[in-house]
């Protein structure tokens, strides 16, 4: 009986000092990863958006209820050039997909993408980044994006990532919705 409760107080010491060190840690952490993500989103945009894009605000408007936030980029002449916001489809092969869209002045037409978040299959899927599969988009109105297997596609699906293909597809849509 003695035996056990030793080996009993020796764990519990040591989860406590495991989840003591982990919440240092987290502590540590939480600040730096928070304005990792903000700088990824802000380079994200300045990325989307089209060129002449020289200043860029924050705008927020309601959309079903809640506040979504996109961005509107400025031309040297005070004059909107384009415009980039957030979506996502959680139908990807490998679930979530974020990207961050920018659009010219009509608010549909995709200048390109850049993606935030995406666990999709390396070598197939991920090949959502390649300049050859961004590039088909530029120049699309977003509020009819399709792969070609699909009736009246214009987009060609990457090789056997159907599946994520059309998550982008949707993700684009999304963006273009929050407009």
């Amino acid at each position: 009986m003695k035996k056990i409760i030793s080996l009993v107080a020796s764990l519990t010491i040591i989860s406590g000092v495991c989840a003591a060190v982990l919440a240092y840690v987290n502590c540590l952490t939480k600040v730096p990863i928070a304005e990792m993500k903000v700088k990824q989103e802000q380079d994200a945009v300045k990325a989307v958006l089209p060129q002449g894009a020289v200043k860029i605000e924050k705008a927020t408007k309601q959309v079903d209820g809640k506040d979504v936030e996109y961005y509107v980029g400025f031309g040297k002449d005070g004059k909107v050039v384009g415009y980039a916001a957030r979506g996502s489809d959680k139908r990807g092969y490998g679930g979530l997909i974020e990207l961050m869209v920018g659009f010219l002045v009509d608010k549909k037409t995709v200048e390109c993408y850049k993606t935030l978040v995406a666990s999709e299959t390396p070598g197939l899927g991920m090949n959502m980044n390649s300049p050859e599969f961004v590039g088909q988009f530029k120049g699309k109105d977003a509020t009819n994006l399709k792969v070609k297997q699909d009736p009246g596609g214009t987009i060609e699906a990457i090789t056997a990532a159907t599946i994520t293909s059309r998550a982008v597809c949707y993700a684009i849509a999304d963006a273009r919705g929050k407009l």
